[in-house]
C-alpha cells in the first residue's frame, strides 16, 4: 500500500485531494492534526515516511519544507512557488513523452497552475511543433468557478452571492503568467484576462488566434488535426465545446480530465480549454501526476 502524505490537507486543494484518496484501497493517507500540522519536525517526518508528498500550501511555507526535507523524499507541490524551477518537473504528461518519463522517476513534481493549465495546453503545441513563432503576441480569456480562489473567496462568493462574472488583474500581474510564458516558450507574456464567475467550479480559458499567425497558414482543420494528433486522449481530449451555439464553462465540472476545441473559420480561430480549476486545474492533477511517480496507471482514481 502507498504512503501519501498530503501537507496542508485542510485547505480548498487538500481537502479534495484527501476526499478522493480516501476512497482508494491502494493508498494510506498520513495525516497531521492540531498543531503537528505548523511543527516542521512532525511534517518532515511524515514527508520521509511517505512515498509521496503533496504540498497543499502557500508558496513560503512549501518552498521552507521543500528546502528541509531530504532530497531523496518525493514531493508534488501544488503552490506557485516552484512551476518555473529548472530543478523541478513540470507536472504535465501530456506535453510529451519526456515529461512523462522525468514525472516518473523526479524526486520534485511542481503541480500545474489552474488558468495556466489550459494556456499551456493550447500553446505549447504550436510552438513545440514550430506552427507558431514564440515571437508571436497572444491573448487569452479564463473564466473560472469562484473556488479556484481557496477558501477566503469561496466563503465570500456564498456570503455575498455575487450575480455577475467579475474580471481581476488588470495590471498583467496575474501569478500564473510567469508560468505560462516559460513553459510554452513564448518570448512575451500573453495580455491575460482572468474572470470569476458566480458558479463553485468550472474552467474555460480561451486563445484567439489569426491565421497569419501560423506558419504556412493553417487551415481550421489542418489546426484541429494538429492537437488531434498532439493528445492521445487519456485525460486531455479533443472535441467540441459548443453546443447550440454555446460553450459552458462548467461542462467538465467535477471531472478530472480536460478538453480542448478549435472554433471559428480559416482566417480566425479560438482554441479553448474546458476542464475542472479543481480537477485537471488543482487536485485531479496532482493525483495523475502522483500515480505516474508510483508507477500506477495515471487514470487511477481520476473521474473522466
Amino acid at each position: 500500500m502507498h504512503k501519501i502524505f498530503v501537507d496542508g490537507w485542510q485547505g480548498t486543494t487538500g481537502l479534495k485531494i484527501v476526499d478522493r484518496l480516501e476512497k482508494r484501497k491502494d493508498i494510506e493517507l498520513v495525516k497531521l492534526y492540531g498543531e503537528e500540522r505548523k511543527d516542521m519536525r512532525a511534517r518532515l517526518e511524515a514527508a520521509a515516511f511517505a512515498d509521496v508528498t503533496v504540498l497543499c500550501l502557500p508558496d513560503d511555507a512549501a518552498v521552507e519544507i521543500a528546502s528541509s526535507a531530504d532530497a531523496s523524499v518525493r514531493i508534488i507541490d501544488a503552490s506557485t512557488a516552484h512551476r518555473t524551477d529548472p530543478d523541478w518537473v513540470y507536472g504535465m504528461p501530456e506535453l510529451g513523452a519526456g515529461f512523462r518519463t522525468a514525472i516518473a522517476s523526479s524526486q520534485r513534481v511542481a503541480n500545474p497552475g489552474c488558468h495556466a493549465s489550459g494556456f499551456v495546453a493550447i500553446l505549447y503545441p504550436l510552438i513545440k511543433s514550430g506552427v507558431m513563432a514564440p515571437e508571436t503576441l497572444i491573448s487569452a480569456t479564463s473564466i473560472t468557478g469562484y473556488s479556484g480562489g481557496g477558501k477566503k473567496m469561496i466563503a465570500d462568493y456564498e456570503a455575498n452571492g455575487y450575480a455577475y462574472p467579475r474580471a481581476y488583474a488588470p495590471e498583467q500581474k496575474h501569478k500564473h503568467l510567469k508560468e505560462m510564458q516559460y513553459v510554452t516558450g513564448l518570448k512575451t507574456p500573453p495580455v491575460f484576462v482572468p474572470i470569476v464567475a458566480p458558479f463553485y467550479s468550472g474552467m474555460q480559458v480561451s486563445v484567439p488566434i489569426h491565421a497569419s499567425a501560423l506558419k504556412g497558414g493553417m487551415t481550421l482543420s489542418e489546426l484541429k488535426s494538429l492537437y488531434s494528433d498532439f493528445y492521445g486522449g487519456k485525460v486531455i481530449s479533443v472535441g467540441e465545446a459548443f453546443e447550440n451555439g454555446f460553450a459552458s464553462a462548467g461542462a467538465l465540472s467535477g471531472k478530472d480530465s480536460m478538453r480542448v476545441s478549435v472554433d471559428g473559420n480559416d482566417e480566425r480561430m479560438c482554441v479553448t480549454a474546458t476542464f475542472d480549476n479543481l480537477g485537471k486545474g488543482a487536485s485531479g492533477a496532482c493525483i495523475q501526476n502522483m500515480n505516474i511517480m508510483l508507477g500506477l496507471d495515471e487514470r487511477t482514481g481520476l473521474i473522466l
